[in-house]
């Protein structure tokens, strides 16, 4: 089953006889709390207009915990995050499709926790909104309640120790920005660099201009130069396991297998003791 679908796509399996789920996962990582902006509000942009049927999911509260020593975006308590996805109508017979503003974060993450908690059908918007001519609807749909219940899978998943081992002895994919990469700037969290082994692979750099993913043959170029092969396990973070969902996609779009360290840079660089490597190279 393809990851991905893309939105003439969905809207065809919309009009058929069993049409998929939508969740409406817009985030965005703010930084305007610095600046004296306002942070983005997706709720509010979920109430201007979204996918007919669609249920705004809330990343922060809904597929993630508090944050705290687990970084920013840690894992939602699971009995939490089932009540929520049954809230929102996800059944696990059901397809669901889940879309954001068009980054692809917010979607991934949520496509990732659903896949990773045993939901056999979940594919996300390629290109998101933007990429949807469709019509849009501001009422709140009441959806009869879902029957998923959430069964983590024993893969797929990494904590420090294990981004650590994989960075050694396999592939480590540090799906940030370049600049905080190499250490050069750190918007958000308090030290700057990478885990030392990682290999530096922004997930900006899987999508085109549209916001949509590359062509499977060009994703799979690129992580064939990253030095990901099929001989090798493979693994992805990022600042707090949100941008390395939407990397994870990529490497799934590709046929390419990898796990999530899902507290990321957020929880190593809250322990003083985990070392740190900056510049471009990988240790």
């Amino acid at each position: 089953m393809n990851a991905i679908i893309s939105a003439s796509e969905l809207a065809s399996e919309l009009e058929g006889s069993r049409p998929p789920v939508l969740l409406d996962v817009r985030w965005q990582l703010s930084t305007a709390a610095a600046a004296g902006e306002p942070p983005f509000d997706g709720r509010a942009a979920y109430a201007d207009g979204h996918l007919p049927g669609a249920v705004f999911v809330d990343l922060d509260r809904e597929l993630a915990s508090a944050p705290g020593g687990r970084g920013r975006h840690p894992l939602p308590d699971l009995a939490e995050f089932g009540e929520a996805m049954r809230r929102a109508g996800v059944s696990a017979d059901r397809p669901v499709v889940v879309y954001d503003g068009g980054l692809g974060w917010g979607a991934a993450r949520a496509w990732w926790l659903l896949r990773w908690t045993g939901h056999p059908d979940v594919r996300v918007l390629d290109g998101g909104l933007p990429s949807w001519d469709g019509p849009l609807e501001t009422s709140v749909p009441r959806p009869a309640p879902g029957d998923f219940e959430p069964v983590p899978a024993a893969a797929g998943l990494l904590d420090a120790d294990g981004a650590a081992e994989l960075a050694r002895a396999g592939v480590l994919l540090d799906a940030r920005a370049g600049e905080r990469y190499r250490g050069e700037v750190e918007p958000v969290d308090p030290v700057a660099g990478h885990i030392p082994g990682a290999v530096s692979a922004p997930t900006t750099q899987n999508v085109g201009p549209d916001g949509r993913f590359l062509p499977v043959g060009e994703l799979g170029a690129r992580f064939e130069e990253l030095g990901v092969t099929a001989e090798v396990p493979v693994g992805v973070y990022c600042g707090s396991g949100v941008s390395g969902a939407h990397e994870v996609l990529a490497l799934a779009v590709a046929g390419i297998p990898a796990a999530l360290y899902v507290g990321s840079w957020s929880e190593w660089s809250s322990d003083p003791r985990r070392p740190v490597a900056v510049g471009p190279d990988p240790q």
